[in-house]
């Protein structure tokens, strides 16, 4: 049979079994049958029924941020809601709400019609009643696009307003509605597109908000704000010709611009940090999290959180612009201008980027961002990623070889290397500018990011020596025992490469991260208070040892021109990171009390760009959070340098004590651990490498 006209016989059907069906009180079969067993839900649980209310939860300094849950909603009367919203609502989905009794059968035939003619479903004929049934019990309502379940829907439209009047009716489907961006019922959506209660929303704001059940993620006002100027347009006009607002009105609310809340103040200031909060709650409490109203505290910094999202944000789309060379992968802008308003999927095809910032001294994060647009791909890429740390990852090497017993002067060899691998094959060690130096010490090597001088290290130490530091540094993650490890060969979670620089910020205790303070009940009862973690990894000199080392990589090295060339004015140490196919770029900085790390990465690991490195395209939007954190904060102090070390006149070239070879320029003071310090004096001049300046990172442009 042709599709056409089956499509058209089963309008034809459809319309037959209501008409005989529901007027002929149950005589058709298909009628009497629909319901059979558990099939349909009781409606008199909707009585006392009250929609689910999440539990709320609390920045570190008690503002109020977000609701917890599945349903994000808050319940209010139809008392409290102004006549313009409600005449919005029922204008456009459902004009006859007042005179029908469930089914408004002039709907019924002209959708038959529209679809007979069309061929196919072009038009639906869902009255309000009928979307709260399918809303209020969408496990036995399913949205399958079946005879059947129309008919268990009409059946239990036909119940519910036999049973309440319609202001119930129309309070919970008000208060119970999808309407896009996480927004459950009228109330919560108003907060989050404008800012305000619902009791306050105007003509232009409360169309918008009419608009969206027909296609909320289509009609949503963050992404597509075109789209949904035109919808909310289409619902004034209706109201116009339904005489609920005069004409002049109309047009002035036509002409209105769509103006939408802040993030901080519509509650979208930290998505993946709530979601974060929420999944771990959820193992905790279950159920409970969701229908007992917890008030749950976090150590959430709004300030800062809003502040590391622009940072990220703006450095990527610097990035696309092409600010540091061209870029041929699709934009951010490029790809939502072709989106569909369909739900987004775990991979997005645009460059992603995380941002995590924690306080030190506690482990408590501060602010969490895991990509660009939480809508569009809810995939946590600072806590679910699993991606190479490249160059981020040499500090817990040097670690370990501080920790053994090497000095920062120890001469490493910066020439071609062959490593055995698995099946007689080998792997050949790399610089990131296809160079070799020859000898350079430890210090050097670290603050010019050297690739052969780690892994030299490395195998030097012992790759289980390695692994084990990862571990203490709170790596979870598998750690292959292959030389490659050591220069960030093995995957990681963003958050925990970051939080390992607890460890250097502290001078030597990692502090593992947490989001939850404490959860109370609605009563103000402590439900669960979680301690924090903290471990002692290093000993505070050998971490200061690996600080002072990590200060020259943003004061000299591979950071000099984003930290420093960039305006950061304070103490600060970190370390790039850029993987060998450029499809991954870091930067993990830390001052005494805050350390703040980015990624930047396409979801399916593609080279970024050519010469794509985390110092010029990760490290900048790292300066930029950190002179804003620090406009509001004290400035943070500098180091103490613990007791017990050996100071000593180096040449920073061959790690020889100075001697009248040494030129003064090549001359540092340089401390030891006692024992480790160096012996000999200075025996020959070494002449800096012609080349230096053009290993480091090319300047942003």
């Amino acid at each position: 049979m042709p599709s056409r006209l089956r499509v058209a016989l089963q309008a034809i059907t459809l319309v037959g079994c209501f008409a005989v069906g529901a007027g002929a009180g149950g005589a058709v079969g298909a009628w009497t049958l629909v319901c059979r067993g558990n099939a349909c839900p009781a409606v008199d649980v909707l009585e006392q029924y009250q929609p689910r209310q999440t539990s709320k939860l609390f920045a570190a300094d008690g503002r109020f941020v977000a609701e917890l849950g599945i349903e994000r909603r808050t319940v209010v009367p139809l008392a409290d809601l102004p006549r313009v919203l409600v005449d919005a609502f029922v204008i456009t989905e459902d004009k006859r709400f007042f005179e029908h009794r469930g089914i408004d059968w002039v709907r019924v035939f002209g959708a038959g019609v529209v679809n007979v003619v069309r061929g196919g479903y072009a038009q639906g004929f869902s009255t309000i009643t009928m979307q709260l049934a399918r809303n209020v019990f969408p496990d036995r309502l399913t949205r399958e696009k079946s005879l059947v379940r129309k008919l268990r829907e009409v059946k239990v439209a036909l119940a519910i307003e036999r049973a309440y009047p319609k202001e119930r009716i129309l309070e919970l489907y008000l208060n119970q509605i999808y309407l896009g961006n996480g927004a459950y019922g009228v109330e919560t959506a108003s907060q989050r597109y404008f800012g305000h209660p619902a009791r306050d929303l105007s003509l232009a704001e409360a169309a918008v908000l009419a608009a969206l059940p027909k296609a909320p993620e289509r009609y949503n006002p963050r992404r597509y704000p075109e789209r949904a100027v035109q919808r909310r347009n289409t619902v004034i006009e209706l109201m116009r010709r339904a005489g609920a607002v005069p004409e002049t009105e109309a047009r002035r609310a036509g002409a209105y611009p769509l103006t939408l809340a802040s993030a901080e103040r519509s509650g979208d200031v930290a998505s993946w940090f709530v979601e974060w909060v929420r999944r771990e709650l959820d193992q905790h409490f279950g159920r409970e999290l969701y229908e007992r109203g917890l008030k749950v505290f976090t150590t959430l910094d709004v300030e800062l959180q809003a502040a590391a999202a622009r940072a990220l944000e703006q450095q990527l789309r610097a990035i696309e612009a092409g600010t540091f060379g061209a870029y041929k992968h699709p934009t951010y802008e490029q790809v939502m201008a072709r989106a569909t308003g369909d739900e987004g999927q775990a991979e997005s095809p645009y460059l992603q980027g995380a941002f995590v910032a924690i306080d030190p001294r506690t482990g408590a994060v501060r602010a969490l961002v895991g990509g660009r647009d939480f809508d569009d791909s809810k995939f946590n890429r600072a806590t679910q990623a699993l991606r190479q740390p490249g160059s981020t990852f040499k500090p817990i090497t040097y670690a370990a070889a501080i920790e053994a017993g090497r000095p920062t002067t120890l001469v490493l060899d910066d020439s071609p290397l062959r490593v055995p691998q698995v099946a007689g094959d080998t792997w050949a060690p790399l610089n990131y500018d296809l160079k070799f130096e020859g000898p350079v010490t430890m210090r050097r090597a670290l603050t010019l990011s050297r690739n052969i001088p780690a892994v030299r290290l490395g195998m030097d130490v012992g790759e289980d020596r390695v692994i084990e530091m990862a571990r203490r540094f709170g790596l979870t993650t598998p750690m292959p025992p292959y030389p490659s490890l050591h220069i960030g060969s093995a995957e990681v979670y963003p958050i925990e490469m970051i939080a390992a620089y607890t460890t250097f910020a502290t001078l030597g205790v990692r502090s593992a991260p947490f989001a939850i303070v404490r959860v109370e009940s609605a009563d103000g009862d402590v439900l669960w208070e979680p301690a924090p973690t903290r471990e002692t990894v290093l000993s505070p000199p050998q971490a200061w040892l690996m600080v002072s080392m990590l200060r020259d990589v943003v004061d000299r090295g591979t950071a000099v021109q984003a930290v420093r060339g960039g305006g950061f004015p304070h103490p600060a140490g970190g370390k790039t990171g850029t993987t060998n196919d450029g499809a991954d770029v870091w930067f993990i900085g830390f001052t005494s009390d805050l350390v703040a790390g980015v990624w930047m990465g396409f979801d399916r690991p593609t080279k970024i760009k050519a010469n794509a490195q985390g110092g010029v395209l990760a490290a900048p939007a790292w300066t930029a959070f950190m002179r804003e954190a620090y406009q509001s904060r004290p400035a943070p102090p500098d180091w103490p340098r613990p007791t017990g070390l050996v100071a000593r006149e180096v040449d920073k070239f061959t790690g020889q004590l100075r001697s009248p070879l040494c030129p003064p320029a090549n001359v540092i003071l340089d401390w030891f651990l006692p024992g480790t310090e160096p012996s000999q004096p200075c025996d020959r001049v070494v002449t800096p490498p012609a080349d230096t300046a053009r290993r480091r990172p090319r300047p942003a442009r």
